[in-house]
């Protein structure tokens, strides 16, 4: 399917991640479609990612930004402002779920919400006005954490359910303006980060058997690509008349009914 999305400009942050990420996959999807992916992240290994699809015709560009500091992501709107001059998506990806629980530090808890929930305000903040010019639209990757909980992570729990909030506040306030609002809710995702996370465990192997089974679909984890892709279908104009929309992908793990994982 055309989705459309040719030479439209967008922004995707904590698009830097490991190769197989959620979004640098999202990245490859949008280039796949001929989009102009502007990935702003503050890992280095960005800039060879921007590199890449340059070479290959792309128009792609990467913006180095810590996104736990509102100031450069203010620096950062205004390069893509001065190279583009407007956005036509902004896909808020960035996201650590950083173990900043009760017993963690006050400037811990701080900075796991300026990472993953003020970086989405001041985002969209600064990329309004390129958003208002193109009626372009806004994407915020949320999690199950915020709607589940999930114990010793009120940091990641507290901002991404902030971001739900903000998604709808956003959609309210910008309907006049004809831009929508929208976020991906993820469940358990094979990432490398999850998988990382699995080798740390003893019983990762269990552990892993465990969650896989407790997925109600295939009994198995959603991958990046199928969150890629919702994401693009979420911003393009197949997706024109939704907006305030929480979009969970995650083969019915959070909203099925727990009859199904019955034996």
């Amino acid at each position: 399917m055309d989705l459309g999305l040719k030479d439209k400009v967008v922004v995707v942050t904590g698009a830097a991640g490991i190769k197989g990420s959620i979004g640098e996959t999202i990245v490859q999807h949008l280039a796949a479609e001929g989009a102009i992916p502007v990935l702003v992240d503050r890992n280095a290994r960005g800039f060879a990612y921007a590199e890449e699809l340059q070479q290959k015709g792309i128009n792609a560009s990467f913006v180095q930004t810590d996104l736990s500091d509102y100031k450069q992501i203010e620096a950062a709107a205004k390069i893509i402002d001065e190279k583009y001059g407007r956005v036509d998506a902004l896909i808020n990806n960035v996201g650590v779920n950083d173990g900043a629980g009760l017993d963690a530090s006050m400037d811990d808890f701080m900075y796991s919400l300026k990472l993953n929930m003020v970086s989405f305000f001041a985002m969209t903040k600064y990329c309004l006005p390129m958003l208002k010019k193109v009626k372009g639209n806004i994407l915020n990757i949320g999690s199950k954490v915020a709607l589940t909980g999930q114990g010793g992570t009120s940091g990641y729990a507290a901002s991404k359910g902030g971001v739900f909030g903000l998604t709808r506040e956003w959609a309210v306030d910008l309907i006049k303006e004809g831009i929508r609002s929208n976020a991906i809710v993820i469940a358990e995702s094979w990432t490398p980060a999850y998988d990382n996370w699995i080798k740390t465990l003893d019983n990762g192997e269990e552990k892993l058997k465990s969650i896989v089974k407790k997925i109600p679909l295939e009994n198995r984890m959603t991958t990046p690509s199928e969150i890629a892709d919702q994401c693009l279908f979420t911003i393009s104009e197949k997706s024109s008349h939704t907006t305030g929309q929480f979009i969970t992908v995650d083969g019915g793990y959070v909203n099925l009914d727990r009859s199904l994982l019955t034996e």
